[in-house]
């Protein structure tokens, strides 16, 4: 499959799936997730939906939550984007938001000592 295509079905998954977590799945551990990528195999047999939210505390907990609902949401995308297979979903939360803000304080830390 062609990578412009793959691109378009990617983001068609994140509108999506960033649409029926904020208004459709019925749980208020996943009410302030926000879908930051996905990626799909090129056979669209799989999907990984990478994931960040406010509470890291309750990463845990989340990430169950988000399990859970899998099958709900696949089912969702699949009457919502148009392909020939509905790729098989996985949560992964995503670190490259922690590991910028990790960044962004060793910096002003170096910046307050000069």
């Amino acid at each position: 499959m062609n990578s412009i295509k793959l691109e378009r079905i990617n983001s068609a998954i994140v509108r999506e799936v960033s649409y029926i977590l904020a208004n459709e799945v019925k749980n208020q551990k996943i009410d302030f997730v926000t879908v930051t990528a996905a990626k799909t195999s090129s056979d669209l047999s799989y999907c990984k939906i990478y994931v960040t939210f406010l509470k890291e505390q309750d990463k845990k907990e989340i990430m169950e939550a988000l399990k859970s609902a899998k099958g709900f949401i696949r089912k969702e995308l699949a009457n919502r984007i148009d392909i020939r297979q509905m790729p098989e979903l996985e949560f992964v939360y995503d670190e490259s938001i922690e590991y910028g803000r990790k960044i962004e304080q060793k910096i002003k830390e170096i910046h307050s000592e000069e």
